[in-house]
C-alpha cells in the first residue's frame, strides 16, 4: 500500500501546532502508510483567509467557529454528524468545556469539533504581587487603580478591542446582535464605550499593537507589566519552562457587583469534503478529539483541550499550576459570537473604529454608527443567520 498523505492547515502558536504535529507523529506510528503535514498561518491569517480556498487545498482545517454559517452556506467541509456515532458525538456535547462543542453546530449540522477551548480571563505575575505585598485585582476599581500605577498589560489590537466591547455591552446589560438595525442599544453601547475608554486611557501606547501572545510575551519576558485583565488564555505561559517567568490565570473581576463575562474562543478542526482521504481524515479528527487524547496525550504536548475532562483532570492542572480548573467558571460563563455566513465581514473591521477611538480619541456616536454601517454590510452578504 502506498503512503497516504494529509495535509492539514493550523495556526502558528506552540498551543495550536505542537499537539497536532506530536499526535501526527503517533498516528503515523499507529498507521504506518498515512502522513500527516501541517501547514501553519499567523493570529491574522487564521481570522482572515476564506475558508473555501483551504478546503481546495487541505484534508483538515484547524477553524474558529464564525466560520461555520461559511460552512453550512456550501460544500466546503464534511457535516461530522453524518459520520461520527452519535455515542461520540453524545461524549463531546456532554463533555464540552463551556458552548465550546455546541459552537460548531450549526443548521443542524456538527462541522467541526472542538479541539482546543479559550476564553479571554485574568493573568497575573504572582512573584511580582508577592514581592511587592500586593493584592491582585478583583474588581473594576482595584484594576484601575493598578492601572494608574502603570502596571497593567493588556491586547488592544481591533479585535481584541471588539471582543472586549462586546464583554462590556454585556457588563451593562446589553443584548448583542439583538436586530437587523443596530449591533446593541445605542444607551448600551455608550456606556460600553465609556467604561473603555476610562481603562484604555490609562494603558501603554504600545498595548494599541499588541495581541494576547504579544501580551503574554511582555509580562513573561520583562517585570513591567503585573497584570492583565482580559486577554485570551494560553496554558503554555502557566507551565515551568515555556517562558522565562510563569503567567498565573484566574477568572474575571468583578463589575457592577458581577464577574465580567467575555467572548469563547478556541478552535475546531473540520474536514475538507474535497479531500481525497476522507476516512483517514475522519479517523485522525475521531482519535485526536476523544477523551482519551484530549485528557492525556494533548495536554502533555503544549495543547489547551475542548474536551472538559482534560480541564478536570488533576494531573493536567499540577502540570499548568491550576490553569483549568482556576478558569474554567469563566469558559461557562462564556458569550458565543453571531455565526451568520457574513459576521466575518463584521468582525475584520468592526474593530477598526474602536481602536482609532480609544487610541486616539473622537466622538463615542460616531463609533456606534460605524459598526452599524459595518453591521449591515455584512448581513448584505448573509445567506445564513443565527
Amino acid at each position: 500500500m502506498g503512503t497516504i498523505v494529509l495535509k492539514g492547515i493550523t495556526w502558528g502558536h506552540s498551543r495550536g501546532y505542537t499537539p497536532l504535529m506530536a499526535f501526527s507523529q503517533r498516528f503515523s506510528e499507529m498507521h504506518p502508510h498515512v502522513s500527516i503535514e501541517w501547514d501553519k498561518r499567523t493570529l491574522q491569517e487564521f481570522a482572515d483567509f476564506p475558508l473555501e480556498k483551504l478546503t481546495e487545498k487541505y484534508d483538515l482545517l484547524i477553524i474558529d467557529h464564525p466560520w461555520v454559517g461559511c460552512a453550512a452556506s456550501g460544500d466546503y467541509v464534511l457535516p461530522l454528524d453524518q459520520y461520527l456515532t452519535k455515542e461520540y458525538l453524545d461524549n463531546q456535547e456532554e463533555y464540552s468545556t463551556g458552548l465550546s462543542h455546541q459552537s460548531y453546530f450549526f443548521k443542524d449540522h456538527q462541522w467541526a469539533l472542538a479541539i482546543d477551548a479559550a476564553t479571554p480571563v485574568a493573568s497575573y505575575r504572582a512573584d511580582l504581587f508577592r514581592k511587592y505585598h500586593t493584592a491582585v485585582p478583583q474588581d473594576w476599581s482595584d484594576l484601575i487603580y493598578l492601572a494608574k500605577k502603570d502596571k497593567v498589560a493588556v491586547p488592544a489590537i481591533p479585535i481584541d478591542l471588539l471582543m472586549n466591547f462586546y464583554t462590556f455591552c454585556l457588563a451593562h446589560g446589553g443584548e448583542l446582535f439583538a436586530g437587523d438595525d443596530r449591533v446593541v442599544d445605542r444607551e448600551i453601547g455608550l456606556m460600553a464605550l465609556d467604561t473603555m475608554r476610562e481603562f484604555y486611557s490609562l494603558v501603554d501606547k504600545k498595548m494599541f499593537s499588541c495581541n494576547p501572545i504579544a501580551v503574554a510575551e511582555l509580562m513573561t519576558r520583562t517585570d513591567d507589566f503585573w497584570y492583565c485583565p482580559f486577554a485570551y488564555c494560553y496554558s503554555n505561559y502557566s507551565r515551568k519552562g515555556y517562558a522565562a517567568n510563569i503567567l498565573h490565570y484566574t477568572n474575571l473581576i468583578q463589575f457592577k457587583g458581577a464577574v465580567l463575562r467575555t467572548t469563547i474562543g478556541g478552535t475546531g478542526i473540520a474536514v475538507s469534503s474535497a479531500g481525497h482521504y476522507k476516512q483517514w481524515a475522519l479517523k485522525f479528527v475521531e482519535d485526536i478529539v476523544s477523551e482519551k487524547c484530549q485528557s492525556t496525550f494533548y495536554v502533555q504536548h503544549g495543547g489547551q483541550p475542548g474536551h472538559k475532562t482534560a480541564w478536570l483532570n488533576e494531573d493536567n492542572n499540577h502540570l499548568c499550576n491550576d490553569f483549568f480548573k482556576n478558569i474554567l467558571p469563566a469558559m461557562e460563563n462564556g458569550y458565543m459570537r453571531p455565526r451568520y455566513n457574513g459576521y466575518l465581514h463584521f468582525q475584520d473591521h468592526a474593530g477598526e473604529p474602536l481602536h482609532a477611538f480609544l487610541e486616539n480619541g473622537g466622538k463615542s456616536c460616531e463609533v456606534l454608527e460605524k459598526m452599524d454601517r459595518i453591521y449591515h454590510e455584512s448581513l448584505q452578504s448573509a445567506t445564513v443567520k443565527v
